[in-house]
C-alpha cells in the first residue's frame, strides 16, 4: 500500500535529485523524542569525558565545536554533494576513526577532536538537525527544517517537525 500525504501524493515518491519536498519521510512521534534525547546524552558525554578525562584547553570547545557544519559548503555545489558532504561530517564513523587513530597514537588532542565533534553531532540531533536528503538542506531524516517560505505559509517549528508532512492516521490503524 501507497502511505499518501494529504494532497495525495506518494510520501515517498522520489525526484531525480532526492525525495519530494513534501514527502520526506521523517521519523515521528516517540522515536523521534528518542533519537533527540539519544543526541542530547551523546552531546552531554562526549563534554563531560572531553573535560573529565582529558587534561586539553577548554578553548578547544568552542573553536572546534561548529567545524563540522563547513560541510555545507558542498552546498555551494549541488543539493547531492551538500548533503554528502553534510552527512559524512555528521555521522559517527568519521569521528570514530579520529578518536580510535588517536587512541592508538595515544594522541590527546585527536582525542579532544573526536570527543568534540561526537559532541557536535549530538548537538544538532538534539535540537532536530537530522542528515540530509539531496533534496534540500532543510529536509532530514528528523523531519524538514522549517525555512523563511515554510514560516511565511503558516508552517512553524514544534516539538515534533517530522509529522508536519504525514497525514493523520485513519481510524482503523489507530490502537483503541
Amino acid at each position: 500500500m501507497t502511505a499518501v500525504d494529504s494532497t495525495g501524493r506518494d510520501r515517498h515518491a522520489t525526484s531525480a535529485t532526492g525525495p519530494r519536498r513534501a514527502g520526506t519521510p521523517a521519523v515521528s512521534g516517540q522515536p523521534l523524542r528518542f533519537l533527540r534525547g539519544e543526541g542530547l546524552v551523546l552531546f552531554a558525554a562526549s563534554l563531560a569525558v572531553f573535560f573529565g578525562g582529558l587534561d586539553e584547553a577548554w578553548w578547544l570547545v568552542p573553536v572546534l565545536l561548529f567545524l563540522p557544519d563547513v560541510a555545507i559548503i558542498g552546498y555551494l555545489r549541488s543539493s547531492r554533494a551538500g548533503a554528502l558532504a553534510y552527512n559524512l561530517a555528521h555521522s559517527s564513523p568519521a569521528p570514530a576513526l579520529v578518536g580510535g587513530l588517536a587512541l592508538l597514537s595515544d594522541s590527546a588532542v585527536g582525542q579532544g577532536v573526536a570527543l568534540i565533534w561526537f559532541a557536535h553531532i549530538g548537538m544538532d540531533r538534539a535540537l532536530g538537525y537530522g542528515l540530509k536528503y539531496d533534496s534540500t538542506f532543510n529536509d532530514t531524516h528528523l523531519g524538514r527544517i522549517p525555512d523563511k517560505a515554510d514560516r511565511e505559509n503558516g508552517a512553524a517549528p514544534s516539538e515534533d517537525t517530522a509529522t508536519a508532512s504525514l497525514p493523520a492516521p485513519s481510524p482503523s490503524t489507530q490502537a483503541t
